[in-house]
């Protein structure tokens, strides 16, 4: 019986083995945000960096504050209005959302109740097809002014692009503007097809924002205080792809040769993307528009 226990545990450890190598690879953990932090771009405006969803902003005018996009949970919301407090401590009396993604707008539910809410109609409406529990209160369709108790913010729609809504604010004083998601930088856009946006109109964006006069800094929900030069540079990028793409689908490729040709092969074990890529999305409008 002792004779037998040694090539049962062989069997047993080999079995393992064996199982171990058809075993589907895991998938890797989705990335733990970082701790949230506050960025005094000058004057009122302040940027609100990482924590659970995208980058927000605030600004402290003469009797409240205006925040710009909600974060993406009721916590993170909390979390944001913490901060705000470090700064201040007048009420939050207005929200202006960029544009109706989750990580933009979900925390809503966290901030205090009688603060006005303010988007684009199209955000609003886009919100209310997703069922988003608190919708804005005054919309508004290609640009207005917002008086901030201090400094007057100018509202520009420049949807359709990431979303069919897109709004970006600019605050003169501090020669800046918080522009949302019209401004990946290290990762292609991402264009929401379902909500009505557009390669070309994201394209397009870009270079009304570029050629704002009187901006020097532009915030972005998913990445550093940018320059004009950073934009530049992400246009140039874009352009490149969409030339690209432009000269496959002119040679008869269909979208999967496309994707073979342009997009690296995915990591083993990495899920799917919910949405197109850049550069599909650049080959189903070219098609759309045949």
């Amino acid at each position: 019986m002792i004779e037998i226990l040694p090539a049962i545990l062989v069997l047993l450890l080999s079995t393992a083995a064996a199982g171990g190598q058809n075993a589907p690879t895991p998938r890797p953990a989705p990335p733990q945000p970082g701790p949230m932090t506050v960025e005094h771009i000058g004057g009122g405006l302040y940027f609100v960096k990482a924590g659970t969803g995208a980058h927000a902003a605030f600004y402290v005018g003469e009797k409240g504050v205006t925040a710009i996009d909600a974060k993406m949970t009721a916590e993170a919301a909390r979390e944001m209005l913490a901060k705000i407090t470090d700064v201040s401590d007048k009420p939050v009396a207005a929200m202006i959302l960029t544009h109706s993604d989750g990580d933009h707008v979900n925390g809503l539910v966290g901030f205090p109740p009688g603060m006005k809410i303010i988007s684009s109609e199209n955000t609003k409406k886009e919100m209310a097809e997703a069922a988003v529990p608190l919708l804005p209160d005054q919309t508004y369709s290609g640009s207005m002014t917002f008086d901030a108790d201090g400094e007057i913010l100018t509202l520009r729609q420049l949807g359709p692009a990431h979303t069919s809504g897109d709004t970006i604010i600019i605050f003169p004083k501090e020669k800046a503007a918080f522009v949302g998601d019209l401004a990946f930088i290290g990762r292609d856009p991402l264009i929401h097809r379902a909500k009505g946006g557009t390669v070309f109109g994201y394209l397009a964006a870009l270079r009304t924002m570029i050629g704002l006069e009187g901006v020097d800094v532009y915030l972005s929900g998913h990445a550093d205080a940018l320059s004009k030069d950073d934009l530049r540079a992400l246009l140039a990028s874009l352009e490149e792809k969409v030339g690209k793409v432009k000269e496959l689908f002119a040679a008869g490729k269909t979208l999967e040769e496309v994707k073979a040709a342009l997009l690296p092969a995915p990591a083993p074990g990495t899920p799917s993307s919910r949405w197109p890529s850049f550069i599909e999305n650049i080959y189903l409008e070219l098609a759309e528009k045949k």
